[in-house]
């Protein structure tokens, strides 16, 4: 496995991430609360700021190119992010989720999607370092879903029809209703698990597979491990405030999907087209902003406005 990444650096991203988290959870956040817009921006700010402080860090530190490349991979995490909000969504309403426990439902749930594609990319990398020509797949897997992406009906999710949801309610006991933000009681005489267990599972559950996307997706844009992993978590930890800011506008962004399908599509003949020309970092950092910026552009200009 690669990675430019020493003991040092990789020890100033812990202590970056943990910190931030600690003063989120354990003070704005500690009782649970709705969290306003005014909370929401301020937190996507940080997050934005911290991802951007580290990539300057990145940039001086190990050079343009390694920066351009923790940038890009951090915008396309993102943007390939942005399901997810419908997923959140979807799922809070089915469960009819408070407003004040969502926060910790996303809390826990991005920290074990952290920890879900932690492991894929260490199992990814090593795969590639050991057998070169499993990228090639990764290209023809990032083309095949380019191609799906197109050709998929937006239908609505429907929770219920999650098998790992079903699997949890026939092997877990679950209570007739909410605990307030707890994810165990006590009921009838012996520990269950709450509604609350069941929706952060789904959500869990949906990261990992949103993930057999996104890693292959930024695999394509480096191979550097270090890269990779701290640019993914930067992208994921600011999409749970992301969520409570932008949900709605999330909606309208109705040919976002057009220019994800291009971006995988982008970087899935660029990883097989290796061999014969290397497209310079540059160029597909610009492709993969200007193709989100005209389609989130599209969107709000010309998209479907609602009556009323």
């Amino acid at each position: 496995m690669t990675g430019v990444g020493s003991p040092l650096v990789w020890g100033l991203f812990v202590v970056v991430v943990s910190v931030a988290l600690a003063i989120d959870l354990g003070v704005f956040h500690r009782e649970a609360h709705p969290v306003r817009m005014r909370d929401a921006a301020i937190w996507v700010a940080v997050w934005c700021c911290l991802g951007l402080a580290f990539n300057l860090f990145v940039l001086k530190r190990f050079g343009v190119p390694k920066g351009m490349e923790f940038l890009q991979g951090w915008l396309l995490e993102l943007a390939l992010s942005t399901d997810n909000l419908f997923v959140f969504l979807v799922v809070f309403s089915y469960f009819k989720v408070g407003r004040d426990v969502q926060h910790k439902v996303l809390f826990w749930g991005i920290l074990g999607a952290v920890i879900s594609r932690g492991s894929f990319i260490i199992v990814g990398a090593a795969t590639i370092h050991a057998y070169h020509w499993v990228l090639y797949l990764l290209g023809g897997f990032l083309i095949f879903t380019s191609i799906k992406i197109l050709a998929q009906d937006d239908k609505p999710v429907d929770p219920s029809r999650n098998l790992v949801l079903r699997l949890f309610r026939r092997l877990v006991p679950i209570t007739p209703d909410y605990v307030g933000a707890r994810f165990f009681a006590h009921h009838e005489g012996r520990r269950m698990a709450t509604p609350l267990l069941a929706v952060l599972v789904v959500v869990e559950a949906a990261d990992v597979m949103f993930a057999v996307d996104s890693i292959p997706a930024i695999f394509g844009v480096t191979t550097d491990v270090f890269i990779v992993f701290t640019s993914n978590v930067f992208a994921v930890l600011g999409l749970r405030s992301l969520y409570f800011l932008v949900a709605g506008l999330a909606q309208k962004l109705v040919y976002l999907k057009y220019a994800i399908s291009a971006i995988l599509g982008f970087i899935g003949i660029k990883i097989i087209a290796q061999p014969l020309f290397q497209v310079p970092v540059l160029i597909s950092l610009l492709v993969v902003v200007g193709l989100l910026v005209v389609a989130t552009a599209v969107s709000l200009l010309f998209g479907p406005k609602r009556a009323g």
